[in-house]
């Protein structure tokens, strides 16, 4: 992996539409070659279902 800051935030989305919560869980990098990412994940979601948002738009509560 490389030593930069991640690329894309890694969310889990629980809950609702009407209800849903963003949790970040992890961080995402790109491959050298542009063809994938690298994952790192601090928790496994109980879903299933993960997200990857860029960085910058990775704010505190997930996106709007």
């Amino acid at each position: 992996m490389s030593n930069n800051a991640p690329s894309h935030a890694v969310f889990v989305v629980v809950g609702t539409e009407a209800k849903k919560r963003w949790i970040e869980i992890g961080a995402a990098w790109p491959h050298k070659d542009g063809t994938g990412f690298n994952v790192t994940l601090d928790a496994l979601p109980p879903s299933g279902r993960l997200v990857l948002r860029p960085v910058t738009q990775a704010v505190e509560g997930g996106p709007k």
